[in-house]
C-alpha cells in the first residue's frame, strides 16, 4: 500500500558543482545545519550553503550558493567526509589518510607540537554520536586499518587526534559504527557487536561481502541497521537481539538511513522507504545513478555521481489525512502512534484525539461500528459529532456546530444510507449503544441536555425498554423537545415520568388519568392505574393526593383507599390527619370500611370512636347483607365473622350503643350474646345462645371466651351458670320433669356433656348437690373420674407444698443453729446495750442478732413489757 511520504528535491545541480568539467564525480557529502560539503574524485571539497524555500504552488524546494572549493592536492579521490562542528573541523578520509580540515577556510589543519593530526592507512572511519569522553572539544572516532585486523579508537581535538584504544578483531573489518562502547562491525563474512571497554563481542549473524557490500548503520542509541542476507534490513541491539521486525529491502542495496518512521534504502535504480512501525513498503521513487544514501540530524540525502539531491519528508498529518483519504485507518494510526517521539506531547496529543475521531467516522461510515465506538472513546469525541448526523436528534435549544475542519464527508443519516431503511436501523441502533455507554462518563460533560434528549427521542421511535429506566433515573431531557416526540409515538406514560421528573405531577397526572379512562392509547402499563395508586400514595404534596383521590375510589375503592392505607412514613411524606380521612371517605363506603379497618386492626389505634365506628360499619354491612333477596350466604358469614370478631377482642367500642342497633334486629342474636357478655350481663347471655339459639357448643364457648382473661374462680362461676341455665330449663330432673318433653331431654344431654367436657372447672361437690338425684352415675361416670382425679391431684399437689415448705423451715433452723454457734465476746470494755454499763460477770443474755446485754437488764425489760420475747442464753469464755 503506497503512500506519498517523501519527495525528492534537487540541492545541487551539475553545472554548479562541476561546470563542464565531464570528468568529476561526486564521492561523498557531508552536512552540518546549512552547510554542504561535497568531495569529488579530483581530490576537491566543494563548500555549498543550502536554503530551503517552499514553491508557490506549496512544494519544498532548495537553492545552493558556492562559498568555496579546495584542492587538497593528493590527486585522489575524497573517500570520506565528517563534520565535527564543536571543533570547526573537516575529518577527510583521502588517498589512505586521515586529517583535519578547517570548515571555513577548507585549509589543512597542520600538526600540533608533540601531536600529530594526520592518521595514515586507514580504509575507512566513523563518528561516535554517543561519546563516552566527556569533553565537549573532543570528538571521537573509530578507524579501521587497512593493514591490520584491528579497530582503532582516536580521540580528535582541534590541531591532533589521539589513539586512545586499540581493539582486535577476528577477521578483517569492512565497516564500522561507533555507539557508546559498542562497536559494530562488518567483518570479512559476519557481523558482531563489540564492546571495546571490556572486550565482550556477540556474532548477529553471516554474510557475504564479496556478494554485497555491507551497510552499518547507526540508528539510535544502542540500535544498529545492517544489511542482511536475503534482503532484509536488519535491527540490531547493543546485546545482539533485535526489538524490531525486519524490512525487506532489495538485494542490492547500496545505501541505508532512517528518517522515522522510514526506513529509505537505495540501489541502482529505486529509493525505496518502508515503515519501521509494519515493515510495508510505502513508496517508491525512481533514481538513476544514485550510490550515496546519507542523512544528517534528520535530513535524507542523495547524491548520483553529478547532482545531490534532498529526500524531504511531507508534514506527517498531510501523510495521515492521505491515508484516511484512502480509507487505510489502521496504517493512519500505526503512523500517529509510532511519530509520538518527534512530537511535542501537547500537539501529539491534539492530532491523536483528531485522528481516532476520523478514523472512528471512517469505520462508522462502513458499518464497522465496534471499531469506530473505540475510536470515538479514545479520541474523546464529542458526542455531539455524532448526534448531529441524525436528522432531529438534536434539541432546538442546542448552539452546537461541527468541528472545522470536519472530521467527516457525510451530510446526514440518509446520505449514509440511500433510503436503505436496513441501514437506518443499524446507525440508529449503533447510536443507542454508543449514547448509553458514554451518557455517565466525561465524555457526555457539558452536553447531557443534547445526549440524553438525543437518547430519549431514539428511545421513543424504536419502543426500546430503557426510555423509562432514561426518565426514572437521572436525566437532562429537554422537555420542549422530548414532549411532541414521545406524544408522536404514543409514550404517554413516558411523558408521565417527564412531567413528574421536571416537578410537573398534576400533569402526569391528567395524562395517566386519561389513558387509564381510554381517552389515549398507551400499552406501555397494563397495571396503569394501580401505578397512578401508589403514585398518590407516596407524593408529598397533600393537594394533589386530595384532588386526584376521588378519581382513584370512584374506579376502584378496594384499591383507591391504597392511597391513604399504604401511605409510606417519613419527614418527606406529611402524615394524613385520620378524620380528615374519614370525613373525605364518607362518599366511599367501601373504601371508607377499608381505612377504618386499617386503622383499627392494622395500626392498633386504641380510640374508642374509632373502634365504635368500625362496630358500626361491620353491623350495617351485615344488615346490608340481611336485607338482600337471595342472600348471599358466603358474603354474610364473612361480615359477621368479623363483626363478631371485633365485638368480642375489642374493648373500646360503645357497647350500650351497639346494643341498642342490634336488638332492633331478631336475627343478630350471637351478636346480642356477646354485647350482654362485654356487659357482664352472662345470664342474658347464656339465656339467647341456650333458649334462643338452642347453640349449646356456642354457650360453652361464650364461657371460655367470658373468663379468658380472669382467674379460675370466675370461669368456674360462669360454668356454674351455664350449668345452672341447663338445669333450670330441664325442670325438676328425671321423668318427673315437665312432662319428658323434647326439649328438657336435650338440656339434660348438653348439661351432661359439659360436665363430661369441663368437668376439672366445676366445684364437684356444689354439682353434685345441684344434680337432680334422679340421674344415673353412669351418666356422670367421665365427669365424677375427672373430679376424682382432680380432687387427689389437688390433695397430693397440696401435701408435696407442704412438705416442700416444711423441709424448708427446717433447713432455715438449721441455719440459725449453726450461727447462733458462733461465741459471744464480753469484756470489761464492751457496755450492755440497755444500760450502757461494762460487763462484770460473764452472765449474759443474747438478744436477736448476737447482741449481749445483762442478765438483769432483760428481766426487767421482760417484767415491763406486755409482750414476751424469746431470748437465749449462751455462756462466753473471754
Amino acid at each position: 500500500m503506497s503512500v506519498k511520504a517523501f519527495e525528492l528535491v534537487p540541492a545541487v545541480e551539475r553545472d554548479l558543482l562541476m561546470g563542464d568539467k565531464a570528468r568529476i564525480n561526486i564521492e561523498c557529502i557531508e552536512c552540518c545545519g546549512k552547510h554542504l560539503y561535497v568531495g569529488t574524485n579530483d581530490c576537491f571539497i566543494h563548500h555549498f550553503l543550502l536554503d530551503e524555500a517552499t514553491s508557490s504552488k506549496g512544494k519544498p524546494s532548495y537553492s545552493a550558493q558556492k562559498l568555496l572549493h579546495k584542492y587538497l592536492g593528493l590527486k585522489k579521490p575524497v573517500a570520506e567526509l565528517r563534520a565535527a562542528s564543536a571543533l570547526e573541523r573537516l575529518i577527510v578520509l583521502c588517498d589512505g589518510m586521515v586529517f583535519l580540515v578547517d570548515m571555513v577556510t577548507l585549509e589543512t589543519v597542520p600538526s600540533a607540537a608533540g601531536g600529530g593530526a594526520k592518521i595514515r592507512g586507514v580504509t575507512s572511519f566513523c563518528i561516535n554520536e554517543n561519546p563516552v569522553n566527556g569533553d565537549p572539544f573532543c570528538v571521537e572516532m573509530g578507524v579501521l586499518s587497512s593493514k591490520r585486523r584491528t579497530v582503532q579508537i582516536y580521540m580528535v581535538h582541534e590541531d591532533r587526534v589521539q589513539l586512545v584504544k586499540e581493539v582486535s578483531t577476528p577477521e578483517q573489518p569492512c565497516a564500522v559504527s561507533l555507539d557508546g562502547y559498542f562497536l559494530c562491525l562488518a567483518l570479512t563474512s559476519q557481523y558482531v557487536i563489540l564492546n571495546y571497554s571490556t572486550g565482550a563481542s556477540q556474532e548477529l549473524f553471516p554474510y557475504n561481502s564479496e556478494e554485497r557490500r555491507p551497510i552499518v548503520k547507526r540508528i539510535n542509541r544502542e540500535e544498529f541497521l545492517l544489511a542482511a542476507p536475503g534482503g532484509l534490513g536488519m535491527f540490531a541491539n547493543a546485546e545482539g537481539t533485535s526489538q524490531r521486525a525486519p524490512v525487506n529491502w532489495s538485494e542490492s542495496v547500496i545505501g541505508a538511513a532512517v528518517c522515522f518512521p522510514y526506513v529509505v534504502a537505495l540501489d541502482e535504480s529505486f529509493i525505496t522507504i518502508h515503515s519501521m512501525l509494519d515493515q510495508q513498503l510505502k513508496q517508491t521513487l525512481s533514481f538513476r545513478d544514485g550510490h550515496i544514501l546519507q542523512d544528517f540530524e534528520g535530513k535524507v540525502i542523495l547524491a548520483s555521481t553529478k547532482a545531490v539531491y534532498v529526500l524531504v519528508p511531507l508534514p506527517l498529518e498531510r501523510q495521515i489525512q492521505d491515508l484516511l483519504a484512502g480509507h487505510r485507518v489502521e496504517e493512519a494510526l500505526v503512523l500517529t502512534e509510532g511519530a509520538q517521539r518527534n512530537i511535542p506531547k501537547d500537539k501529539f496529543q491534539i492530532l491523536h484525539r483528531r485522528i481516532l475521531q476520523q478514523a472512528g467516522f471512517i469505520q462508522f461510515g462502513q458499518l464497522q461500528f465496534l471499531e469506530a465506538k473505540e475510536h470515538f472513546k479514545k479520541g474523546q469525541l464529542d458526542v455531539r459529532e455524532l448526534i448531529s448526523l441524525y436528522p432531529l436528534l438534536l434539541p432546538a435549544s442546542s448552539s452546537f456546530t461541527r468541528c472545522h475542519p470536519p472530521l467527516h464527508e457525510f451530510a446526514d443519516l440518509n446520505q449514509l444510507a440511500q433510503g436503505d431503511q436496513e441501514k437506518v436501523l443499524r446507525y440508529k441502533k449503533f447510536l443507542i449503544s454508543y449514547l448509553g455507554e458514554v451518557r455517565s462518563t466525561e465524555v457526555a460533560n457539558g452536553c447531557r441536555e443534547d445526549v440524553d434528549t438525543a437518547l430519549l427521542k431514539l428511545y421513543a421511535e424504536q419502543d426500546h425498554d430503557s426510555l423509562l429506566d432514561l426518565l426514572a433515573s437521572d436525566n437532562a431531557c429537554v422537555l420542549a423537545d422530548s414532549v411532541p416526540w414521545l406524544e408522536k409515538y404514543h409514550k404517554y406514560f413516558a411523558l408521565g415520568l417527564l412531567y413528574h421528573y421536571n416537578g410537573q405531577d398534576s400533569a402526569a397526572l391528567q395524562l395517566w388519568i386519561r389513558v387509564v379512562d381510554g381517552d389515549l392509547q398507551d400499552s406501555t402499563r397494563s397495571d396503569l392505574y394501580e401505578y397512578i395508586v401508589d403514585f398518590l400514595c407516596s407524593s408529598s404534596n397533600l393537594d394533589l393526593v386530595w384532588k386526584y383521590a376521588d378519581w382513584a375510589l370512584r374506579k376502584d375503592p378496594t384499591i383507591g383507599v391504597h392511597i391513604f392505607t399504604k401511605r409510606p412514613i417519613g419527614k418527606e411524606h406529611p402524615e394524613l390527619n385520620p378524620d380528615d380521612v374519614t370525613a373525605y371517605l364518607g362518599k366511599h363506603s367501601q373504601a371508607l370500611l377499608l381505612y377504618v379497618e386499617h386503622l383499627v386492626l392494622e395500626k392498633r389505634i386504641q380510640k374508642e370512636k374509632l373502634h365504635t365506628h368500625l362496630a358500626v360499619l361491620y353491623l350495617e354491612r351485615v344488615l346490608s347483607l340481611l336485607s338482600e333477596s337471595p342472600r348471599d350466604k358466603e358474603r354474610l358469614n364473612k361480615a359477621r365473622d368479623k363483626l363478631q370478631a371485633l365485638l368480642r377482642e375489642s374493648s373500646l367500642y360503645r357497647v350500650q350503643f351497639l346494643l341498642g342497633k342490634v336488638e332492633k334486629c331478631e336475627q343478630l342474636l350471637p351478636e346480642r350474646a356477646t354485647l350482654h357478655g362485654k356487659l357482664e350481663e352472662h345470664d342474658k347471655a347464656l339465656h339467647i345462645l341456650v333458649h334462643q339459639l338452642r347453640d349449646f357448643p356456642s354457650a360453652e364457648a361464650f364461657c371460655v371466651w367470658a373468663s379468658s382473661s380472669r382467674d379460675s374462680s370466675y370461669r368456674q362461676q360462669l360454668f356454674h351458670l351455664l350449668l345452672g341455665v341447663y338445669l333450670d330449663g330441664s325442670g325438676s330432673g328425671g321423668a318427673g320433669g315437665g312432662g319428658g318433653s323434647g326439649s328438657s331431654g336435650e338440656l339434660e344431654m348438653a348439661a351432661v356433656d359439659l360436665l363430661n367436657r369441663h368437668g376439672e372447672v366445676f366445684d364437684a361437690v356444689r354439682v353434685l348437690r345441684m344434680l337432680p338425684e334422679g340421674w344415673s352415675l353412669q351418666l356422670l361416670r367421665p365427669f365424677l373420674n375427672r373430679a376424682i382425679r382432680a380432687s387427689v391431684h389437688t390433695c397430693r399437689t397440696s401435701q408435696i407444698a407442704l412438705g416442700l415448705a416444711h423441709t424448708e423451715n427446717l433447713q432455715l433452723l438449721h441455719d440459725r443453729l449453726k450461727e447462733r454457734k458462733k461465741p459471744i465476746f464480753v469484756s470489761e470494755k464492751k457496755g450492755c446495750h440497755l444500760c450502757h454499763n461494762t460487763f462484770s460477770d460473764p452472765a449474759v443474755v443474747c438478744l436477736p442478732g448476737g447482741v449481749p446485754v445483762h442478765t438483769h437488764c432483760v428481766a426487767q425489760r421482760v417484767r415491763d413489757s406486755p409482750t414476751k420475747r424469746q431470748l437465749t442464753n449462751s455462756s462466753n469464755h473471754t
